[in-house]
């Protein structure tokens, strides 16, 4: 069998897995199809779709499957609670984080965001490849992968985006602080590090001689729309670098729970503060910053504490879910990483939240780019009287009065629109 034939033939069988789960996973239902979650439409390309881009770490196989279409909010009708949840510097190691939460995202009617490191996809031997803004050529806070670690992140990348999922971007060498951190980078140097990201998405075979090795199934210039900087550093520049470029999103600053809008005619989908029960401030919705507020910068801290740490970030996230589901339906944005601090006490207490949220009524959990794509749809009257709602605020007179205008149809060709 020649090369293509056995690249293609291998995305048909991933591109099967992903459109007939009953047999790939628990449940006859395809992800995201069912009572509570948002239906994801669409089927995956068949094999003979795949069309190779330049040396065939990446291929164009059609619309992506299960990216459900964006409808406008009816006049008087209440809006849907959406919830984020994204992974930065994705990649799939001993841990198996990754494939673990596609598995929970599919049994749970979720999409989800991941925001792959492009140095992940980079052999450490071909580390001199990247040449990071301010500092040394082949320089990495992070370091960078072996063969065995590409091979296992692509695989789950591919499979991520052929179950609807999103594959977006943390940059490659996740340089933090004062010292030619990503906060002091010029708008030039936020476009080399973006192309560099892509890059490295784009050559992992050649970088990798796994030249048989099956593609991503995306056009990673087209399908990637948005990021999260490290450390939550460098927004400004990299913003104005991301418009220019045609990103549609940041996740890179810190918000209230309250309606996005647009930065640099990107939309600005930020972490949100959320109740840290037990004490008066609120916390980032991320499980980095739960534990520096509860064991410092130490990792493993005290293992008989590692329960109640991680009821706390589950219940704060249960809490802000709440007062947006029950108030102003603020979209709900939360960050993590693929981590095993305190004992893992923060990835089961995520799980904990997406089992107990993304089977309610009326709740969607899904990916960056979907969010994004529903926001594009609505009326931009309806989106800026949704942002007059503050933290955990419900209509007084309720939703059906609140947005009983009726709205302006959506112009024709955007999400949303009628069809012909």
């Amino acid at each position: 069998m020649a090369a293509t034939q056995r690249i293609a033939a291998g995305l048909a069988v991933a591109a099967a897995c992903a459109s007939s789960l009953a047999g790939c996973a628990s449940g006859p239902e395809a992800p995201g199809q069912g009572t509570h979650g948002a239906p994801r439409k669409g089927a995956p390309a068949p094999g003979s779709a795949v069309r190779l881009i330049g040396d065939g770490s990446t291929a164009y196989t059609g619309a992506q499957p299960y990216l459900p279409r964006p409808e406008r909010l009816k006049a008087g009708e209440k809006p849907p609670q959406f919830v984020v949840f994204s992974w930065d510097g994705a990649g799939e190691d001993s841990q198996k984080l990754f494939s673990h939460f596609r598995k929970v995202a599919k049994e749970n009617h979720a999409a989800m965001t991941y925001f792959l490191s492009g140095v992940y996809l980079l052999p450490k031997e071909k580390r001199g490849l990247y040449q990071p803004p301010q500092h040394a050529p082949g320089s990495s806070e992070i370091g960078f992968n072996d063969e065995k670690g590409i091979a296992d992140t692509v695989k789950q990348a591919r499979l991520a985006w052929l179950e609807g999922n999103e594959i977006g971007t943390h940059f490659n060498g996740h340089f933090c602080g004062p010292d030619g951190g990503v906060g002091q980078w010029s708008v030039e140097e936020w476009k080399s590090e973006i192309a560099q990201a892509k890059q490295f998405v784009k050559t992992w075979k050649s970088n990798t001689g796994m030249k048989d090795a099956a593609p991503l199934p995306f056009d990673y210039d087209k399908e990637l729309v948005g990021a999260r900087t490290p450390c939550l550093e460098g927004q400004e520049n990299f913003v104005k670098a991301a418009s220019r470029l045609g990103f549609r999103y940041d996740s890179s600053g810190v918000n209230n729970q309250v309606w996005p809008k647009k930065r640099e005619d990107l939309w600005d989908l930020s972490m949100q503060l959320v109740p840290f029960p037990g004490h008066t401030f609120e916390q980032l919705a991320m499980d980095y910053n739960f534990m520096v507020n509860q064991s410092g910068t130490q990792t493993q801290g005290d293992p008989g504490k590692f329960d109640h740490w991680g009821a706390q970030m589950r219940d704060g996230l249960l809490q802000g879910f709440s007062r947006a589901y029950d108030g102003n339906r603020a979209p709900l944005i939360i960050g993590n990483h693929f981590e095993s601090w305190n004992g893992g006490t923060y990835m089961r207490a995520v799980e904990q939240v997406v089992k107990e949220v993304c089977n309610k009524p009326e709740v969607r959990c899904v990916s960056f780019r979907q969010l994004a794509d529903w926001l594009d749809a609505q009326d931009p009257r309806t989106l800026a009287k949704l942002r007059t709602l503050e933290v955990g605020e419900a209509p007084k007179q309720g939703w059906a009065s609140f947005l009983s205008a009726r709205p302006a149809p959506a112009p024709k060709g955007v999400p949303g629109a009628p069809r012909p």
